[in-house]
């Protein structure tokens, strides 16, 4: 596709370059931060009345992501649309896909969406990368069930579809647990994945043009408390160079199969015994690139926008190691429940935190309210700093 420059009105200088998003939260947010500062007007999707990404957007179209009449809005307003998150209806990304340039496409979501065709294009991207999901069993029916080799458990039960951070999960250990746990979770598909003894998680997130090229950050190692991302720190330092160079080739191979176009993120697990397996992946920005806002020449949001206008990606380049600290909406109440405003005088008082908080109207417990973000001059300064930042908040120092 031709590209759609920044600032420039549309042919017959009718309105100003528009880009549009499928849902209203906070990676829609930061992603229309990012392409305003690139002067492109933004276009949200959203059913909510009050959404961050809405906020601060040009124009939100109040409807349901399959509504007819909004999508025809979206698409008759904007020259090229995305998607901040992962469960927007493939099947909407088809219809807009039919009117306007859409990145990335429905069929490299639809992967996403659902586990067990994900894990098959691990297996079949593994075949030139060599790194493969863990052992693994798909459960859609009674047969299934009775037929999961014993060498999976203990594992963890997955639905297939809709599951992120800890959601629908269940660890079991016996056969039993494992009919009980599918039972429990009403007997939808999933998957069963093996328990690996994990040394490390790691992530790596990259962006891929529509015409082939593809940027990657350094990779990224996290740090999980519930099931939600709590801590990343870049460079990871305790993943050897070698591992990390295997990670980064196994997400180019799996985006590369995808001709996937936009920013991809692609988690890891690193084992006890060395070896890397591939776990999921997020078709958008992710909450372990936010730390790109400030430790890196250009943001995992700019990455969208270039990805999504056409424009040409830019070398990517670490001027600072940083540390990025997840802000959930626990830190909003006190000890004896409640609501208390977390001490930001004290946290901005320490050098290199920059922060950034989401604009949704109410805290509640395990919702992402922002993140803190700690650059210094080496990695260990960022990491003390950071210790001290959690400390203050009443955050754990276990990294």
């Amino acid at each position: 596709m031709s590209a759609l420059l920044p600032g420039a009105t549309t042919p017959g200088g009718s309105r100003q370059a528009t880009l549009g998003v499928l849902g209203g939260g906070q990676l829609g947010r930061m992603f229309v931060h990012a392409a305003q500062a690139l002067g492109y007007r933004c276009v949200v999707l959203d059913p909510d009345a009050i959404s961050p990404a809405g906020a601060v957007a040009e124009q939100h179209v109040r409807a349901d992501y399959l509504d007819s009449f909004g999508l025809a809005q979206l698409a008759r307003d904007c020259d090229a649309i995305t998607t901040e998150f992962e469960n927007v209806p493939a099947v909407a990304l088809e219809t807009l896909a039919g009117m306007r340039t859409v990145a990335p496409a429905a069929a490299a979501v639809a992967v996403c969406q659902d586990r067990a065709v994900e894990k098959a294009h691990f297996e079949a991207a593994g075949a030139q990368s060599g790194v493969y999901p863990a052992p693994h069993a798909v459960i859609t029916n009674d047969i299934e069930l009775a037929a999961v080799d014993p060498a999976l458990l203990p594992g963890i039960l997955k639905t297939s579809r809709m599951g992120y951070d800890g959601k629908g999960q269940v660890r079991v250990n016996t056969q039993a647990e494992l009919a009980a746990a599918w039972d429990g979770l009403k007997r939808v598909p999933c998957v069963l994945e093996q328990l690996l003894p994990l040394k490390r998680e790691l992530s790596v997130l990259l962006a891929r043009g529509a015409d082939g090229q593809i940027v990657s950050y350094p990779v990224q190692q996290n740090l999980h408390r519930g099931g939600i991302l709590a801590v990343t720190q870049v460079p990871a330092p305790d993943v050897p160079v070698a591992v990390q160079q295997q990670a980064v080739a196994a997400a180019r191979q799996v985006a590369e199969a995808l001709a996937y176009v936009g920013v991809l993120c692609i988690e890891f697990f690193w084992l006890a015994d060395g070896r890397l397996v591939v776990n999921e992946m997020a078709p958008r920005p992710h909450n372990s690139g936010h730390w790109t806002m400030n430790g890196c020449n250009a943001s995992q949001f700019e990455l969208q926008v270039r990805a999504l206008a056409g424009l040409p990606l830019p070398e990517l380049r670490q001027h600072s190691p940083s540390v990025m600290l997840n802000l959930l909406g626990d830190l909003w109440f006190s000890a004896d429940g409640g609501p208390t405003p977390p001490p930001w005088d004290r946290v901005l008082a320490l050098p290199g935190t920059h922060l950034h908080l989401y604009g949704k109207a109410e805290a509640r417990h395990g919702r992402k309210m922002g993140h803190l973000n700690i650059t210094a001059d080496t990695a260990e300064a960022a990491r003390d700093v950071a210790r001290q930042a959690a400390a203050i908040l009443g955050l754990p120092v276990d990294f």
